[in-house]
């Protein structure tokens, strides 16, 4: 059987051509329905789940004349998950082989919708299939499955990066990728790249060669009570300066964390404020955004001033124990803060951005309570 019907994100024309690592122009693709089936949507909505129902028809794409590197390359892409082909005939009477889940993956009653999925998740999805099938034939399925949950986080915030405010002014230049590798993936990963790129003077540069770490977007806030006019800051143990052999291990920063797929910064920045320090933000004031490095990382950071109430008893110890947070946080007056950075006694960017806008903003919004 040379057919495969899709009901399901692979659907979806774009995550198909990387999937496959072909054009659709290549693909020999059409409409088609598969009735007795219905597609539930799994919990979330990030994929569907075929169920038989009588008298239930689902609709999706026939591919025909797939070839044994397709059906290789599909399997690699599923093979993670608890997925088995299945012979059906589609309502046309076609036969053709489908992608059906095990009985251990759960939906909900709902009808999965594939419109509303394109919206939502299709971009997030093409840009992680992309790192997936880069291990084709170097990772195994389970491997991949297991590093999945990370590989959609760096995917999400190459969806976030096409809505960013800055740039405005900069050259929009020629760059030629000569080569693209993963040296190595894990919670982070790290690309070693090969390019060429247009200069200011219009001609093209001689081959360069840097590597960049790559991780995914971070919303990290300063809570900060205008009425007691104080601030919140954390303590944790950080792996940068036990990495660059610093004594000072622990260091005091704003709340952050990693943004989720799917979640907004601002969304984000509000989870971490209640999971860090238990706190619930009245007002987040967008106070920027910033690459850490962008010379050598994707770090990427959505900078806001979170308006809360800070009274004495806030600072306590704090963090997900799950994700092996321990975290201490203390309250400092916002004069004290200022002092600190005056002093070059803050060691953390995000810290010392929030500091000095703070410092320029902090009449407006103590005027306004």
């Amino acid at each position: 059987m040379n057919n495969l019907f899709f009901y399901g994100t692979l659907q979806h024309v774009p995550l198909l051509e990387r999937v496959l690592g072909r054009s659709a122009d290549s693909i020999d693709l059409a409409p088609a329905s598969l009735r007795d089936y219905v597609a539930l949507s799994e919990q979330e909505g990030h994929y569907p789940v075929l169920r038989q129902r009588a008298n239930a028809e689902t609709a999706g794409i026939i591919v025909r004349g797939l070839s044994t590197e397709d059906f290789a390359r599909l399997n690699y892409y599923e093979g993670g998950f608890d997925y088995e082909l299945r012979a059906v005939t589609l309502t046309s009477g076609e036969a053709a082989d489908v992608y059906v889940p095990g009985q251990t993956v759960s939906s909900t009653d709902d009808v999965w919708d594939f419109s509303a999925w394109q919206e939502r998740w299709g971009a997030m999805t093409v840009w992680a299939a992309e790192e997936v099938m880069d291990g084709f034939g170097k990772l195994d399925a389970e491997e991949v499955a297991r590093r999945f949950p990370r590989i959609r986080a760096r995917a999400w915030s190459k969806v976030l990066a096409q809505s960013g405010r800055h740039g405005q002014g900069v050259l929009d230049g020629r760059v030629d990728i000569v080569s693209h590798t993963r040296a190595h993936t894990n919670f982070f990963a790290m690309d070693e790249v090969a390019l060429r790129h247009e200069t200011f003077g219009g001609d093209m540069s001689d081959q360069i060669e840097r590597a960049v770490f790559i991780s995914s977007d971070a919303a990290i806030v300063l809570p900060y009570d205008p009425v007691r006019d104080r601030v919140l800051l954390v303590e944790q143990i950080r792996l940068g300066p036990i990495g660059r052999n610093d004594p000072v291990q622990w260091q005091m920063e704003p709340v952050a964390g990693l943004i989720d797929p799917g979640e907004t910064a601002e969304e984000a920045a509000r989870r971490e404020g209640a999971e860090e320090a238990g706190l619930e933000f009245r007002l987040l004031e967008p106070a920027g955004e910033c690459y850490a490095s962008p010379g050598a990382a994707t770090d990427f950071f959505h900078l806001f001033v979170g308006i809360c109430d800070l009274p004495d008893d806030s600072a306590g110890i704090g963090g997900q124990e799950d994700e092996g947070e321990n975290i201490r946080s203390h309250l400092l007056s916002f004069v004290d803060l200022l002092e600190m950075a005056d002093d070059r006694r803050v060691a953390n960017a995000p810290l010392a951005l929030l500091t000095y806008w703070l410092a320029r903003h902090r009449a407006r919004l103590r005027a306004a309570v």
